[in-house]
């Protein structure tokens, strides 16, 4: 009794009943039974501590010395009043799973981590496929919308869309959800589903029209604000295009020059080595409007 006591407790169920345990190679296995109890017919109510009969199911539990397999002996109680047969309830076994909840629930913990969905199933002897089954079950969608908004696109394969839009939380830093498509449709949906838009300040976008359009149709309060690096990329791209412009009229030896040299456009300019400013300087002498447009590009990253 002891010892079963023991292993109880290590198993965290000190309510079942430990029959035996083996150790097989790298794997062991635990047979226990739940003390028997009264149970109440989900059918019509009754109360009954009849059984029926017995069946050993195999569930796996977190790996405490390698693979760990409990096995369950499984009463089925039989209604008198309607002969209802159902199994008695198991706390630590989720309906139709064959892994015990702190398992789940482990493995759902675990996405927090920078690792991949197949790395968590090998760490506990699951399918990447049921990982990732058992991480659907989060549910993660916010309940109330920040004062500083942002919304934007990044590209995936989620349900079929090539791309999907994520919702966050600018001055905590965090993200607060995402949806399944950047649909205006879709954006115009999920936002009317908050009552208090009103208290949203800043929505915080790139330029896409609707996006836009969303804001201040949900938003009429809120400040739209085009974030920061949606607006720098358009100023490296209008430089980027003088570039390609001027090499365009050059020789070929110098289109190549400027071609191999484009990085130092983009390079601060207190990074630079004397040999890098030296090419710089070489461009700028050979393009006088590439050199305008590389003072313009720095100028704007400075207000």
């Amino acid at each position: 009794m002891l010892n079963q006591d023991y292993i109880s407790k290590i198993l965290d169920m000190e309510d079942v009943i430990v029959q035996k345990v083996e150790r097989e190679s790298d794997e062991l296995h635990v047979y226990l039974e739940l003390p028997r109890k009264e149970h109440t017919c989900p059918c019509c109510g009754s109360h009954t501590d009849r059984i029926h009969d017995y069946r050993w199911q195999k569930i796996k539990d977190l790996p405490f010395v390698g693979t760990t397999y409990i096995h369950v002996r499984k009463r089925r109680y039989v209604c008198p009043e309607c002969g209802k047969r159902f199994y008695e309830d198991t706390p630590f076994l989720a309906r139709y799973h064959r892994t015990t909840r702190r398992v789940v629930a482990a493995i759902i913990n675990s996405f927090k981590n920078l690792q991949s969905a197949k790395e968590i199933a090998s760490l506990y002897n699951i399918s990447s496929t049921t990982a990732i089954r058992y991480f659907d079950y989060v549910q993660y969608s916010c309940t109330h919308l920040p004062g500083v908004l942002s919304i934007d696109e990044f590209k995936g394969n989620a349900g079929g869309e090539k791309y999907q839009c994520i919702v966050t939380d600018v001055s905590e830093k965090k993200v607060i959800d995402i949806l399944p498509n950047r649909f205006e449709s879709t954006l115009l949906e999920y936002f009317r589903t908050f009552s208090a838009r009103e208290h949203v300040r800043f929505f915080v976008t790139d330029m896409n029209p609707h996006f836009r359009n969303v804001a201040k149709t949900c938003f009429p309060n809120a400040a739209i604000v085009a974030d920061r690096y949606h607006v720098i990329r358009q100023v490296v791209w209008a430089m980027e295009n003088v570039r390609k412009a001027e090499q365009k009229n050059l020789s070929k030896k110098f289109r190549k020059y400027f071609k191999r040299s484009k990085w130092l456009l983009n390079k601060p300019i207190e990074k630079l080595t004397d040999d890098e400013s030296g090419k710089l300087a070489l461009m700028f002498e050979i393009s006088p409007r590439l050199a305008q447009a590389y003072k313009l590009k720095n100028y704007f990253l400075l207000v």
